[in-house]
């Protein structure tokens, strides 16, 4: 057994995200109904999108990390718990004890969670199953259980299904990606943060009429408020920020050009390339909703995806462009907080984008909840540190030079990975047996008032509709 799984395991490490994705959504697509070559090149489509999409986030990240260390050398701070960076993590997750088991176990929660109609989301993004492998292994670290952290890893996997279903409507509403939801518990988590701050800003005279959307940004200043213009402007006012001392001031000059020049770039390609991963995914959107229809009346079924598709928004981009230096800010100025940010400043707009649907694209509550995220995050992610360390030398994972700890944005900064490890670390398996508990509750809450939730979350006028039957 150990020697297939690691060879699953081996194989979704060898093909990569890019080339696992294709062949799933093919296999997926047949056993749908969909024809072969509708199937077969669906399935092209889709993986030559995330190659596109890959390219133009590559370009972004790249952008962003060197804007975000060099402003971390101009503070010449100085932390013992560096940012890895989510490749780390994710190496240190599928290496771990319950990386070999992560794929099996991913899939068999989702297939019983579809036949029970406990959810709507067919998770074909197999490459992520490693957020779900994190937490596993983080709870290895803290318990030396393995069973534990298999245990944990499964739950994981039904709630990023729970968060999926929960903000699906919203999402395809304001992304315009239909049939689509995001099971990834990095993106879904700020929600709950979200709709607890919108809530109280909703309540505060004053703030709660400031509306600093893309659209509203278009509408005041016309040309100069169009997205490609708008992420020259941030991608300019950031490299001032970052190059600004660079000494030589052509040298200073050219880099702020060139970080305008491609922040402009990743505003304007970024939505293009997500309409060509929805032209590849509509033929398994389709017949998807046929199969079910076929077998199950008018339920609805998603495809689960990666939180990639919804990075291309001017919302998403220009709001997490903002908190990159706040992030650095917080990281000199919160009490006792002792990790420096580094590898991982790149991946907040993977954070804050689930947020564009319910606050309808507001910048300025973006920054909010991003900000009071990243806050909470760094205090999580000091007190996760040693476990995370741990997990990490026992997967193997050769330790940076001058670190005594590590800890990365994903998933090391996630209020869940801290409920979650310390519930089973203080109480065994009975923390595991409420955690399910608590799951199944909002598994059982959201089926009850569906409508409800997915209002919560953003969707208010499919909410509606569905409430109206």
């Amino acid at each position: 057994m150990d020697a297939l799984l690691a060879g699953l395991k081996g194989a979704v490490d060898t093909l990569g995200a890019t080339v696992l994705l294709p062949i799933v959504i093919f296999i997926i697509a047949l056993v749908l109904g969909a024809k072969a070559g509708r199937a077969f090149r669906a399935a092209v489509t889709i993986g030559v999108a995330f190659i596109a999409i890959n390219l133009v986030l590559g370009l972004m990240l790249n952008s962003i990390s060197d804007v975000a260390q060099a402003i971390v050398r101009n503070t010449g701070i100085q932390r013992d718990i560096v940012d890895v960076g989510w490749p780390s993590a994710a190496a240190i997750a599928f290496g771990s004890s319950v990386g070999l088991w992560v794929i099996p176990v991913g899939i068999a929660v989702n297939i019983l969670l579809l036949v029970t109609r406990l959810t709507r989301t067919l998770n074909v993004d197999v490459w992520n199953f490693w957020h779900f492998a994190f937490i596993g292994s983080l709870t290895v670290a803290a318990t030396n259980n393995l069973a534990y952290g298999i245990i944990a890893a499964a739950l994981m996997a039904a709630l990023a299904l729970l968060f999926a279903d929960w903000s699906a409507k919203a999402v395809q509403k304001f992304y315009g990606v239909p049939g689509v939801s995001v099971p990834h518990l990095a993106s879904a988590q700020i929600l709950p943060i979200a709709i607890v701050l919108n809530w109280i800003i909703d309540r505060i005279p004053g703030i709660n009429k400031i509306d600093i959307s893309t659209e509203t940004i278009q509408k005041r200043f016309g040309v100069l408020g169009e997205p490609v213009i708008l992420g020259l402007v941030i991608g300019l006012v950031l490299g001032a920020i970052a190059y600004y001392n660079l000494g030589d001031f052509g040298t200073a000059l050219s880099k702020i050009l060139q970080t305008g020049m491609t922040l402009a770039a990743v505003m304007l390609l970024l939505p293009r390339m997500v309409k060509i991963l929805m032209e590849g995914l509509l033929p398994v959107s389709e017949a998807a909703q046929e199969f079910v229809r076929k077998r199950a009346g008018d339920r609805e079924l998603t495809v689960g995806l990666d939180s990639a598709i919804l990075i291309g928004h001017p919302a998403a981009i220009s709001s997490s462009l903002i908190l990159v230096p706040i992030a650095i800010i917080l990281s000199i100025i919160l009490p006792g907080n002792r990790v420096i940010l580094f590898a991982d400043l790149a991946v907040i707009p993977f954070i804050v984008a689930m947020t564009a649907p319910l606050l309808n694209g507001n910048v300025f509550r973006m920054v909010i909840v991003g900000t009071v995220t990243l806050i909470l995050g760094f205090y999580v992610a000091n007190a996760l540190a040693p476990l995370f360390t741990s997990a990490a030398v026992a997967s193997g994972f050769a330790m940076p030079e001058n670190a005594v700890q590590i800890t990365s944005v994903v998933d090391g900064f996630l209020w869940i990975s801290y409920v979650v490890v310390k519930a089973v670390e203080s109480l065994g398996i009975a923390g595991l047996a409420l955690l399910l508990v608590i799951i199944g509750a909002a598994f059982w809450a959201f089926r009850r008032n569906t409508a409800a939730w997915e209002r919560a979350a953003g969707a208010e006028d499919e909410a509606e509709a569905v409430r109206a039957n």
